[in-house]
């Protein structure tokens, strides 16, 4: 059993930046990835970014590439999320997923991750 935590949410200002981190506890294994995903009220839970654990190879949805990273510590104790540059339309609740033996094919599709944090909420305002 794999539980994950998540911290790091709070409320902006458009052009302001946040970072999330997650911290898995229990068992993983080598082909394990980590991923963030996020929902608004009403809409489907849409992928962010994800991680690989062999060979950290990262991964991020059209919508934040280049505003946001996935990265992780060398003990793969801690996953974060930076977001720079946000805006109105990233404001959702952010969950960390983890899945082991996640193939590259469904590395987008959150239905390939079986744990999942309770979310953090991030609202961009002004």
């Amino acid at each position: 059993q794999v539980q994950l935590e998540e911290s790091g949410g709070g409320m902006v200002q458009p052009g302001d930046s946040l970072r999330l981190s997650c911290v898995p506890s229990g068992r993983t294994t080598n082909n394990a990835a980590t991923a963030w995903f996020r929902q608004t009220p009403g809409k489907e839970r849409e992928f962010v970014a994800a991680i690989r654990r062999n060979g950290g190879h990262t991964y991020y949805a059209d919508s934040v590439r280049g505003r946001f990273t996935i990265s992780r510590d060398g003990s793969w104790k801690t996953i974060d999320l930076q977001m720079n540059g946000l805006q109105p339309e990233d404001s959702a609740t952010y969950y960390c997923a983890l899945g082991n033996g996640v193939i590259l094919s469904s590395i987008r599709n959150k239905n390939a991750y079986s744990y999942w944090g309770q979310g953090t909420q991030v609202i961009v305002s002004s």
